[in-house]
């Protein structure tokens, strides 16, 4: 079965090779659309060429030229959403839309080959990535209570856009079956398919009658940025690039699955971000029951589209594959655990509230 035929447009974004322009080629076109003037660096993406802009100032922006296969009302969502965020919840530490000269939120480009797509800047957030600070729990904490925090930003909000079709939702995890036979370690496949089925008989069915909105879809230890000198203060989340409307509880379920890694207990970390979550923006009854199968199900989602992508791209496997170890570390770790042991561990701080 084709990639086009087994996704459509959730799967054109993935397939499609991201713009590459030259530095100069990029130099000039934030002059012409912009008028800033200034340094070009490359910085990293899945799907998007992303660039830091550098003015002799010291001011820094951030230029996103989308995939031509991206749907410019998936563009503008983006763009909308991050303007929203800026008029209900100022004090929330997401970049700003950066206006064209002519007063346009984005401004539209021909790549080489003829494709037309969409460029947009946005300010450049300070702040350390999480992944590069020691862990600590008063740093997880900060995460849950800023993630639902967003999730309120963000609760009301709707645009056409936001219904689309993307591989990263773990709500549509079962779309990614035909990925299974990819997969050549006979082991490693067996338990993904164990995972698939959990989620197709557990999830799948209950997911229709739980709460949805637009989350961020993508909040983790790259994308949350604290500050140098205190780093459970979160200054910054950036990368807003796999939005959709979609279950609220898939949202926390997906940030909870980065803190497994680097404990001696897979759950304390998760367990001590869902607490906080919770506590802000408390989770219902069925949320709680399938959040940890969810958790499982990110890391699903993660082995599967990686190991597809980077077969594919082999020149940016470094970057597609930076979260499979540890994804399949935790598949591993779960596989050994009822779902209701599961769900205990991951809620133990939850529960633990509710009694006190």
């Amino acid at each position: 079965m084709s990639d086009t035929h087994l996704n459509g447009a959730a799967t054109a974004a993935l397939s499609t090779t991201a713009p590459d322009l030259a530095p100069a080629e990029v130099r000039a076109l934030v002059d012409r659309l912009y008028g800033v003037d200034g340094s070009v660096q490359s910085l990293a993406g899945e799907r998007d060429q992303n660039c830091l802009v550098e003015t002799a100032d010291g001011s820094r922006f951030v230029l996103k030229i989308s995939n031509p296969s991206e749907p410019a009302a998936v563009v503008d969502f983006q763009i909308a959403a991050l303007e929203h965020i800026a008029r209900v919840s100022p004090e929330q530490p997401v970049p700003r839309v950066v206006r064209t000269l002519d007063g346009h939120t984005h401004g539209a480009i021909e790549l080489p080959g003829g494709r037309r797509t969409r460029v947009r800047m946005l300010t450049y957030l300070d702040g350390i990535q999480i992944r590069e600070t020691v862990r600590t729990a008063a740093q997880r904490r900060a995460m849950g209570t800023g993630l639902a925090a967003l999730n309120r930003a963000l609760h009301g909000f709707t645009h056409p856009g936001a219904a689309h079709d993307l591989l990263w939702n773990v709500a549509a995890a079962h779309r990614l079956a035909a990925k299974l036979d990819g997969i050549v370690d006979a082991k490693r496949r067996a338990l993904a398919e164990a995972f698939m089925t959990r989620f197709t008989e557990h999830v799948l069915p209950r997911l229709a009658s739980l709460r949805s909105q637009v989350i961020h879809n993508d909040y983790h230890l790259y994308n949350v940025l604290v500050a140098p000198d205190d780093q459970a203060r979160i200054v910054g989340i950036i990368d807003f690039g796999d939005m959709l409307h979609a279950p609220l509880v898939g949202e926390v379920a997906t940030a909870a699955a980065f803190h497994m890694a680097g404990n001696e207990d897979p759950f304390e970390g998760p367990a001590q971000f869902v607490a906080a979550y919770h506590a802000a923006l408390p989770l219902t009854g069925v949320e709680q029951d399938i959040v940890a199968d969810l958790m499982a199900t990110r890391h699903l989602v993660t082995v599967l589209i990686s190991e597809w992508r980077a077969a594919r791209y082999p020149e940016n496997r470094t970057y597609i594959m930076r979260h499979n170890p540890a994804a399949w570390e935790a598949l591993f770790h779960m596989a050994d655990l009822s779902r209701d042991t599961a769900r205990d561990r991951l809620l133990a701080g939850v529960r633990t509230g509710a009694q006190a």
